[in-house]
């Protein structure tokens, strides 16, 4: 078959990940520090790493089906599966090793990811089997600097940012969310109306606005994410819309910092 794409056609890479071609390569360099570089014997991969990775991050921006991409890199459909199965879990957001002071402030959210993988997903209030992704962002710099792991979708956000591990991600940091997180005490919530039906104070809406101002960046941030649009419908199984959530939060910093 023909390869129609490869990452030494410089022209094609903004357009099918999102990358300028500087941060493109820079996003290779990351997957090669991590082992995407094939060593000692075997069988050898039939693409060289940077088209490779330009595989994997065309099929996270366009979702087509991994027949399809294969078509486009010409080489077969078992290929490209390896493919996707082998980098997935190298292009993605490292794991957050550092503990937060106070004075870092971060933002989390859900997302609702619809899914094939019916072991992992439940009917949501999208009326789609659905995971839900927790995101969280640096409010100050707004990178994405965790990502949880998927939930059935039909789990509230206050139980989800506990079961996906975020939580234990945002240690020692000031956290804020929106009124879906009630329950959890160390999360920064805007006021709510008493429940004898008063009006808040002057002051608790003014914070209120505040809050909601500095919120809305997590909003922001998977709107950009989701112009990879595999998080719009995910045919990737077990822990495959994981990945892919990082490697999306990874490629999404990228574009920002260059």
């Amino acid at each position: 078959m023909e390869q129609v794409i490869s990452a030494d056609r410089v022209e094609w890479v903004p357009v099918f990940t999102g990358l300028s071609v500087r941060q493109f390569r820079k996003l290779v360099r990351i997957v090669a520090g991590r082992g995407g570089e094939q060593t000692g014997t075997g069988r050898r991969w039939s693409l060289p790493l940077a088209d490779r990775v330009l595989l994997i991050a065309v099929y996270y921006r366009t979702n087509l089906t991994v027949r399809q991409v294969a078509l486009l890199f010409g080489v077969s459909k078992s290929a490209a599966h390896r493919v996707v199965d082998h980098l997935a879990p190298l292009l993605a957001l490292a794991p957050v090793t550092r503990r937060y002071g106070p004075d870092t402030v971060l933002i989390v959210d859900g997302t609702l990811v619809p899914t094939h993988d019916r072991k992992v997903t439940a009917p949501s209030k999208n009326y789609r089997y659905s995971v839900n992704m927790q995101v969280v962002i640096d409010a100050n710099t707004r990178l994405v600097v965790a990502v949880g792991r998927p939930v059935p979708g039909n789990h509230n956000d206050c139980t989800a940012y506990r079961d996906s591990g975020v939580e234990r991600s945002c240690r020692g940091a000031s956290v804020m969310a929106d009124g879906g997180y009630f329950g959890n005490r160390q999360v920064i919530m805007p006021y709510r109306r008493p429940r004898d039906g008063g009006e808040l104070l002057a002051w608790q809406v003014e914070l209120n606005t505040i809050h909601k101002k500095v919120r809305a960046r997590v909003e922001h941030a998977f709107a950009h994410m989701k112009w990879w649009n595999i998080l719009r419908n995910c045919r990737r199984k077990r822990d495959g819309v994981h990945h892919a959530t990082r490697g999306i939060a990874l490629m999404r910093n990228l574009a920002m910092t260059g």
